[in-house]
């Protein structure tokens, strides 16, 4: 009963990210506060431009990955066989939705395993969320995840807007950094812990530092709200309430990066290849995309491929309109950031002003 509930709710997501206005209302990612510094005199040559990354000792042709979407219903197998076949093809990565569903219904292994067999050389990231690991999951169901599709890595996600939202949500989170310590001293993968549309701040993102995990994925405000999902559901007044609730993505990824030099993704309202520019710019290692390729990948893996490219050309162009002859030289280009992101980051002690004057105009 409980398998049938977890499918129910997984098929119930997509109709909605797809179909309702599932994103953001007021609140933005604050990518619209981070202006680059135009060179007029770039000195390279864009075809010259590398693009390739390493994350968690993988090596990626750009700094993107789509991230942890959907698994756990039928009507996923496509959406993850068609972004596995892009991502494959283009030299990235991707991360599977909860495997909490094939965990409890061995039936739908089915819907994750084959992003594997799809991609048998992309970077794959396995996903288990924290509150299970509060409610009697452990080692054994972590293995199990990354076993099933051969992950690279394992990602916890945490929810707790979401799960305090849902009418079936649960809101006992007390021990779960404890779980997560736990995992990662005793898994052989990478271990990334993720948020789900909240964000991440600079006090939880040391807390996961000294609990030992390899990187982090702030998911901030700016993308798809999981209050205005279950708002859909039929959780009226509370999505409602909370439908911006959280810390914006631009924000939360200078925290993190500031406060724990991690390897870190930055997911949330990432639409553009200059939205991907400015998070890597601010430290990010890699920047998740995920309801636009969802929108794609509902259609077939050539539109997602096409999606991609686009995002990958993009970046490649503020890197040539930057003098970034690499994406590691990104981290040396001069940028302003202005406006909410600024106060907001001024008010939380951090130090802006030294990202306007780097790089290449001290030379």
């Amino acid at each position: 009963m409980a398998a049938e509930k977890t499918e129910k709710r997984k098929a119930e997501h997509i109709q909605i990210c797809l179909e309702q206005k599932a994103q953001t209302k007021t609140a933005t990612a604050g990518f619209e506060d981070i202006k680059f510094v135009h060179r007029a005199l770039p000195e390279i040559n864009r075809e010259d431009i590398n693009l390739s990354t390493s994350f968690l000792n993988k090596t990626f042709s750009a700094p993107l990955i789509v991230g942890a979407m959907t698994g756990g219903t039928e009507a996923a197998i496509e959406i993850n066989q068609n972004i596995a076949v892009a991502v494959e093809k283009l030299g990235l990565g991707m991360g599977l939705g909860s495997q909490r569903a094939a965990v409890e219904n061995y039936a739908l292994e089915k819907t994750y395993a084959i992003a594997r067999k799809a991609a048998p050389n992309a970077f794959l990231i396995a996903n288990i969320g924290g509150i299970q690991l509060v409610h009697g999951y452990g080692v054994n169901e972590v293995r199990k995840v990354i076993e099933m599709i051969d992950a690279d890595a394992v990602a916890i996600h945490l929810n707790a807007l979401q799960e305090a939202v849902q009418p079936e949500g649960q809101t006992n989170f007390k021990g779960v950094l404890t779980k997560i310590c736990e995992v990662a001293s005793k898994i052989d993968k990478p271990v990334i812990v993720k948020e789900t549309g909240a964000g991440i701040s600079a006090e939880d993102a040391e807390a996961l530092k000294n609990a030992g995990v390899d990187a982090i994925d702030v998911g901030g405000v700016g993308g798809t709200s999981f209050a205005a999902v279950e708002y859909y559901r039929g959780e009226k007044m509370l999505g409602e309430a909370f439908w911006d609730w959280g810390i914006p993505t631009v924000a939360s990824i200078v925290e993190v990066v500031q406060s724990t030099k991690l390897p870190v993704i930055a997911s949330g309202g990432v639409r553009t290849g200059i939205n991907i520019a400015k998070a890597l710019t601010l430290g990010a290692s890699l920047a998740g995309i995920i309801q636009p390729v969802l929108e794609t990948a509902v259609k077939s893996s050539k539109e997602t491929e096409q999606l991609l490219i686009g995002l990958i050309n993009e970046l490649k162009n503020v890197l040539f309109l930057v003098g970034a002859k690499n994406i590691a030289s990104l981290t040396d280009v001069p940028l302003v950031i202005c406006h909410e992101t600024a106060e907001w980051l001024k008010m939380r002690g951090f130090n802006i002003e030294e990202y306007a004057i780097r790089g290449a105009f001290n030379t």
